[in-house]
């Protein structure tokens, strides 16, 4: 049976109420959702190219792009279906063929507590200024988390809350602060455009989709030197290889410069996985929280010391810390609150035996 609208809207649909992160539409292959990280085959017939083509030409704005669908290579975009969802699309070619990448985006803003995260998420949220980088790999709910952050904001502060994104996500509401969403290719021409008009338009935050590259970081730390809050997302693994990362992206003989900026003006990093729950109805970040310091200042400008930044972070842990905390420190946190079964926590351990000691001897980190 040939695929419709009607049926196409019905996939995302039933995509969205099963509580399914991404949808995989391949020439010749039928549905697949990804539930909890895996990929699950639909019930329906296999996907030919002229359903492909439908559903291009039902999620593409662009006529003069639609008109080379027989060529097209591949296509960012998003839209809305109304009261059920937002969803940011991929277009690629392979072998010579179509195939589709859905990613299902609420219509509801989550916040740091539906989302689970640590408390010390919205301390992080409410910073005056500085640079607060969410990384992790992609799927690792970055935007989720950084909405997350934008909300609390938004329903505590009145600010001028700016955002670059490619494409936007989560459209935010207005509560407390005005919030300002561009979206590149739409609203302006690209992030390092957008990012220069940014300074004179007078925002309180800004949130940057993505750090691509040098001029942009120099930018965004720039944002930060001059007084205001800058969130961005790298896909980094931890601290260390986004500290790393941000540096190796410029010039050898300006790598010393940079890391004192970085160094001054860097406030903190959120890096995350996505773990299974144990009542197998959804997933929980398991997070790994970097709160600077002096030490970490101290650190970052010194490449023969940046190693010891993982102390640092463990160090910030318990009671009278500062709220960082290791992945091995949070996925004990998980597990102990039942969130995470064992076998979940100890093959996602960053190193097992810091798992098995935390759990052997305890740990004084409880949430504030």
């Amino acid at each position: 049976m040939a695929l419709t609208k009607e049926t196409f809207m019905n996939i995302i649909k039933s995509a969205s109420n099963s509580g399914a992160s991404d949808i995989h539409l391949r020439t010749d292959e039928k549905p697949c959702f990804r539930l909890r990280g895996d990929l699950i085959q639909v019930k329906s017939d296999p996907l030919t190219t002229d359903d492909m083509k439908l559903i291009c030409s039902l999620m593409i704005k662009d006529s003069e792009i639609l008109k080379k669908i027989d060529v097209l290579k591949e296509h960012d975009g998003s839209f809305s279906v109304p009261n059920v969802c937002r969803v940011r699309f991929n277009i690629m070619r392979y072998q010579g063929k179509l195939g589709v990448i859905l990613r299902i985006i609420s219509d509801k803003i989550p916040t740091t507590e539906e989302l689970k995260l640590p408390a010390v998420i919205n301390k992080i949220a409410a910073a005056n200024a500085g640079l607060v980088l969410v990384t992790g790999a992609t799927g690792s709910g970055k935007s989720s988390t950084l909405a997350a952050m934008i909300n609390y904001i938004n329903r505590t502060s009145a600010v001028h809350v700016l955002t670059l994104e490619d494409p936007v996500e989560y459209v935010h509401t207005p509560i407390k602060a005005r919030i300002t969403q561009r979206e590149i290719g739409q609203d302006t021409s690209d992030f390092n455009s957008a990012l220069r008009s940014a300074l004179r338009q007078d925002p309180d935050i800004i949130l940057i989709g993505e750090m691509r590259d040098a001029e942009t970081i120099s930018i965004a730390i720039k944002a930060a030197e001059t007084g205001h809050l800058v969130f961005g997302t790298v896909h980094t693994t931890d601290a260390l290889s986004t500290i790393g990362r941000l540096i190796s992206m410029f010039p050898p003989e300006e790598q010393n410069v940079v890391r004192t900026r970085l160094a001054d003006n860097l406030h903190a990093t959120i890096s995350q996985r996505l773990l299974k729950t144990t009542d197998g109805k959804g997933r929980v970040a398991a997070q790994e929280i970097m709160i600077n310091n002096p030490g970490i200042r101290e650190s970052i400008m010194d490449p023969l010391k940046t190693k010891e930044i993982y102390t640092f972070i463990e160090k910030g842990s318990g009671k009278s810390g500062s709220g960082a905390q290791s992945f091995d420190q949070h996925i004990t946190k998980l597990y102990k609150q039942g969130l995470i079964t064992m076998e979940e926590a100890r093959s996602n351990a960053t190193k097992p035996e810091d798992f098995e000691r935390n759990l052997m001897f305890g740990d004084d980190a409880e949430e504030e």
